[in-house]
């Protein structure tokens, strides 16, 4: 890692390095970083408590070009996901973070991962402007309009316009899983929301059988307004969405791979691959 504080370029896929933060409650580490890593990035897997030692130094992240927040549930879910996670980094870690992003890094939160952008203000990101701390919560994933944890296979329609540097090239949709209790999107106000939507800061959203966006449970599992299952910011780098590409890097993971290997249609490699692999493309794209 250079002692300056300073990020190398990388120059092909194994230059790529990412930061996967891990413990306290989360238990998607392996399949991130097998995902990051089947791209063809250099993964690092690093416990909280490992990060927090570093404090406020504001080049606790150099040298990684992109940062995962993995799902689980980080500190037993307790007072609201991601919450207790995100205030750790807020006040330990914030000025570390709000470089990172400054400085051209990606950053990828999957379910609890996605709620803890969110609780840090990260994202959406619309009211944070370069060299300044981090924005307050401006957005919520909530409880499900059906309360209790929901595990199914959801379709996700994908928006080709969004600024999303993770799903170009994806679509018209995308399938993979979704398992959470909380993952209603709500935001502050209207305004926000409107500011959002015409900006199509809503990269993927639950679709029906057709691939149209759907409120309707179970192909919107939890009842985001519009099917909203992710969010990005302004300059498309920061991704968080709730269901799990990280579980759909194998063909073998569809719950209908055996029909889709007797019809020719089973793909080499899990659809999910495809968010990894971009965002190993935007870091090498710089």
């Amino acid at each position: 890692m250079p002692s300056d504080g300073q990020r190398l370029a990388p120059k092909e896929a194994r230059d790529v390095r990412v930061l996967v933060l891990t413990g306290y409650g989360l238990n998607c580490e392996a399949e991130t970083a097998a995902g990051f890593s089947r791209a063809g990035a250099t993964v690092d897997l690093v416990h909280l408590s490992e990060m927090l030692e570093r404090g406020g130094r504001a080049d606790a992240l150099a040298g990684y070009h992109i940062l995962a927040f993995i799902g689980g549930f980080s500190f037993g879910d307790h007072i609201q996901s991601g919450r207790v996670f995100a205030n750790r980094l807020r006040f330990r870690l914030g000025e570390a973070l709000c470089r990172f992003v400054d400085d051209g890094g990606l950053a990828l939160g999957v379910c609890n991962g996605f709620q803890t952008l969110v609780c840090l203000g990260l994202l959406p990101g619309v009211s944070r402007a370069r060299g300044t701390p981090l924005a307050a919560q401006q957005a919520a994933l909530v409880h499900n309009d059906r309360l209790g944890y929901f595990d199914t296979w959801v379709k996700l329609a994908v928006d080709p316009a969004s600024p999303c540097v993770w799903t170009r090239g994806i679509g018209p949709t995308i399938e993979m899983p979704s398992r959470h209790g909380e993952g209603k999107l709500l935001f502050l106000d209207e305004s926000l929301r409107d500011e959002i939507l015409a900006s199509r800061l809503v990269p993927v959203r639950y679709a029906d059988a057709s691939g149209a966006p759907t409120e309707v449970w179970p192909d919107n599992p939890n009842g985001s307004p519009g099917g909203m299952a992710g969010l990005c910011d302004p300059t498309g780098r920061i991704f968080g969405l709730m269901p799990h590409p990280d579980a759909y890097l194998y063909p073998e993971n569809h719950p209908d791979w055996i029909r889709q290997r007797d019809a020719g249609t089973l793909p080499a490699a899990g659809l999910g691959l495809r968010i990894f692999e971009n965002g190993v493309r935007a870091a090498l794209a710089g």
